[in-house]
């Protein structure tokens, strides 16, 4: 049977997160919708399930159909079927075994930060507003030490029976503009909550409330009490997958 490979974006306001849930509005759920319309019954697979709120710069999605399908027509068709909060960036047909999810190598996100003392209704959707000044110095510092291959038990939600353990290839935080702060990170693959918790540990050490050199000590903890808590999912957006 055919593989396609879809990269598409969205804005993650209204969904309730990429994967299905029963009575709940998600992306994947108007994404399959929209596909079985234009091929007919098909199966999907994810690079990365993205929790209620956050956004997609670029999401890949592998799909298995039933018979070989016209891909400029199905781009046609499930842009004209999707809704407005989801576009597909690109379609093409992959090698059979090709898997979204396990084929990936790694992915990246990035979190925003709005770092100014008045917020600006524009980025409200896309940004986390922290008006006190943050030491962006200090934050690369303890960013520092989530690169390499740790167990992330303290900044990801327990999943019984599953190992936390993560490589991260690159973390650190850089100005876009003035004020506007971002934080990019690539792993091989993350854990629920991951980078939230990391934004969030980073934006307290920024603050004055943590040693960078604190952040070591809290991933060995492996207690989730030991961090601090997770930033507001409107600010994240995967940006990224490699394969």
């Amino acid at each position: 049977m055919p593989v396609y490979r879809l990269d598409i974006a969205y804005d993650g306001t209204d969904f309730r997160g990429y994967a299905e849930q029963r009575g709940q509005r998600t992306v994947q759920e108007v994404l399959e919708e929209a596909l079985a319309r234009a091929m007919g019954p098909v199966a999907t697979a994810v690079a990365g399930r993205t929790d209620a709120g956050v956004h997609a710069a670029r999401q890949v999605v592998s799909v298995v159909a039933e018979r070989p399908t016209d891909i400029e027509r199905l781009k046609r068709s499930l842009q004209r079927l999707l809704p407005v909060d989801v576009s597909v960036l690109d379609c093409v047909e992959e090698e059979v075994g090709f898997d979204a999810r396990f084929s990936a190598s790694s992915r990246t996100y990035r979190y925003y930060v709005l770092n100014r003392p008045v917020p600006d209704p524009l980025l409200r959707r896309t940004t986390w507003h922290v008006p006190r000044p943050l030491d962006r110095g200090a934050m690369n510092a303890a960013a520092s030490h989530f690169v390499g291959r740790h167990d992330f038990s303290s900044l990801c939600r327990r999943n019984e029976g599953r190992s936390m353990v993560r490589e991260v290839l690159l973390a650190g935080w850089r100005e876009v503009e003035q004020g506007l702060l971002c934080f990019e990170v690539t792993a091989t693959s993350f854990c629920h909550q991951m980078i939230r918790s990391m934004v969030a540990l980073t934006v307290e050490v920024g603050r004055g409330r943590i040693d960078p050199e604190e952040v070591p000590g809290i991933l060995v903890a492996e207690d989730r009490n030991a961090a601090r808590g997770a930033a507001p999912p409107h600010g994240l957006v995967l940006w990224d997958v490699r394969y």
